[in-house]
């Protein structure tokens, strides 16, 4: 099945930012999801993971947050964002969210996922923003992350064992989202690295640093995901 990802322009309060739209085919209304791409930015998987999220009935929705400026300017300046934990990339991401709300193809209901640094994000906004949360080696882990998920809403998390920005951040998040009852769904996997749900240049060299896609792992952390955004944004 084949679904179209259309270019659209989001309103957010610092001015229109680019986006990447996908709706599945057939008769909505569906749940939605915002997208947070990683550090890379609009890379070359960014229509076949909104394709592959359309094709599971969700609309959904990747905001660039690298819309403004040139593109290192961009990258140091979400960077500081995300570790500072506020400022216009949050903005963004949120006015993305609306925008998804206010399509007639929306039923309402709104996750979202995100890789490396948009899991990051993923964990800092699920709570009292969107439905579930679903952060792709979201490494390392927020600063005081055991503080925000004191709100958290639902949520399935997938790191890879071989990643070096954070080997232990899975289990650490387990633990955590355990003791505060929040709904969840970890899992670690043995032979995956940091980005491998993520088809990025230069595969080789980035394996031999514990980066790099991983099919299998990647079909598994979609199937939980979809599994778990079914349960709690329709239900």
């Amino acid at each position: 099945m084949i679904n179209t990802v259309t270019a659209v322009r989001v309103d957010t309060p610092d001015g229109p930012i680019d986006a990447a739209l996908s709706v599945p085919e057939g008769d909505g209304p569906w749940p939605g999801v915002v997208v947070v791409h990683d550090a890379i930015g609009y890379g070359p998987d960014v229509e076949a993971t909104a394709a592959r999220i359309a094709a599971a009935g969700f609309v959904n929705i990747t905001p660039n947050l690298y819309s403004r400026g040139g593109r290192a300017r961009c990258i140091t300046r979400v960077f500081r964002e995300a570790l500072q934990q506020r400022g216009r990339a949050f903005d963004d991401v949120l006015a993305a969210r609306d925008h998804l709300l206010a399509l007639p193809q929306c039923s309402g209901a709104v996750g979202i996922a995100g890789f490396c640094m948009g899991g990051q994000f993923a964990l800092l906004l699920g709570p009292g923003n969107f439905g579930a949360s679903a952060p792709f080696y979201g490494t390392p882990l927020p600063k005081h992350i055991d503080e925000t998920l004191d709100a958290s809403c639902p949520v399935v998390a997938s790191f890879g064992r071989r990643d070096p920005l954070g080997k232990d951040a899975g289990p650490k998040l387990q633990e955590m989202l355990r003791a505060k009852g929040v709904p969840s769904d970890v899992k670690v996997y043995p032979d995956a690295g940091h980005s491998f749900a993520n088809q990025l240049p230069a595969q080789p060299l980035m394996r031999i640093a514990q980066f790099g896609y991983h099919a299998d792992a990647t079909d598994d952390a979609w199937r939980r995901v979809f599994a778990f955004f079914d349960t709690h944004l329709n239900g």
